[in-house]
């Protein structure tokens, strides 16, 4: 049974049927396709070659945001500490914001997780993430429409947010490095940004989030970059695996340097769409490491995801 269902998700078609039937959460891609030009019918699969290019449009990717950040009329209303963040995005790729959350609602947050594993009302994914717990929890899902967290992300940005998911972690990811924009993908490309929010403190023992500093300023890696057998009807034959070797390599080619962000809880870090991060190696697995990722969207944009090839199903 593991073999056919794995044999179907290489299945283009397979896929076709499924957003058929979910045909009103495709919606969102009508305007954006008209907008871009891309002409074929929205539940058909999607990836990068349907496009003439493979370059970040995003106004802080064009430009710098030391240049551009501190003339723009709402720059002067956040923060001294916010604005010191946003000025160094396009070297960074990332903001870290220490204590954004209040401990009353991490104590929310967590207190909701805890309610939907132990009710199982999510099916974890097989690597252990619990995926939108949005949908289900109006805790969480308030906490992705964060006022002051959305008017950061849509000045970021420079257009309007929409939240696709949430990932909540019980433990560390041990994820490899990778970028989100191999999973989550956008049209024009630069179009979508992350969230991470630590529910608990991290140390070396439980896998604290590591990331690459300016990686985000590198070429996108996209299948035909790593997996170009793919065809009308079938999925290409590499693995996630191999995009995942073809990132180390990058990294080692390049000789990026990396970071790990010991968080504390309440803390933020907010990254780019093609900043590359992962796991740590968790070394003592009787410890949690409980955080929460957002992953949102411009709502103006071409959403799918790059590496199957599948438009994004969301309801705005």
């Amino acid at each position: 049974m593991k073999r056919i269902l794995s044999a179907l998700k290489k299945i283009k078609p397979a896929h076709w049927l499924y957003n058929l039937i979910h045909y009103k959460s495709l919606l969102h891609n009508k305007q954006a396709f008209k907008r871009y030009g891309l002409r074929k019918p929205l539940f058909t699969s999607i990836s990068s070659k349907d496009f003439p290019d493979k370059i970040s449009q995003a106004w802080l990717d064009v430009g710098n945001s030391k240049e551009l950040t501190p003339n723009h009329p709402v720059f002067a209303t956040f923060p001294i500490n916010i604005q010191e963040q946003i000025i160094n995005w396009s070297h960074n790729g990332f903001m870290l914001l220490p204590s954004f959350f209040e401990d009353n609602l991490i104590q929310s947050i967590n207190k909701e997780i805890d309610e939907i594993v132990e009710k199982q009302l999510i099916k974890p994914t097989h690597d252990n993430k619990l995926p939108f717990a949005n949908k289900i929890s109006d805790v969480i899902k308030n906490v992705t429409y964060t006022p002051e967290l959305i008017r950061i992300l849509n000045f970021l940005l420079h257009k309007e947010v929409v939240p696709f998911q949430t990932l909540n972690f019980i433990k560390g990811s041990n994820q490899r490095a990778h970028s989100d924009s191999i999973h989550m993908t956008t049209y024009p490309l630069g179009y979508l940004i992350a969230v991470w929010i630590a529910l608990e403190e991290t140390n070396e023992d439980n896998g604290p989030l590591f990331y690459y500093p300016g990686s985000h300023q590198l070429p996108y890696l996209l299948n035909n970059d790593f997996n170009d057998t793919s065809t009308l009807l079938k999925l290409g034959n590499k693995e996630y695996s191999d995009y995942e070797d073809v990132i180390e390599e990058i990294i080692q080619e390049k000789n990026l340097e990396k970071k790990v962000f010991y968080a504390k809880k309440g803390d933020v870090f907010i990254w780019h769409a093609n900043l590359i991060h992962g796991g740590s190696p968790i070394l003592d697995h009787s410890l949690t490491r409980k955080s929460m990722v957002i992953h949102y969207y411009a709502k103006d944009v071409i959403k799918y995801h790059e590496i199957s090839e599948r438009p994004s199903l969301i309801k705005i």
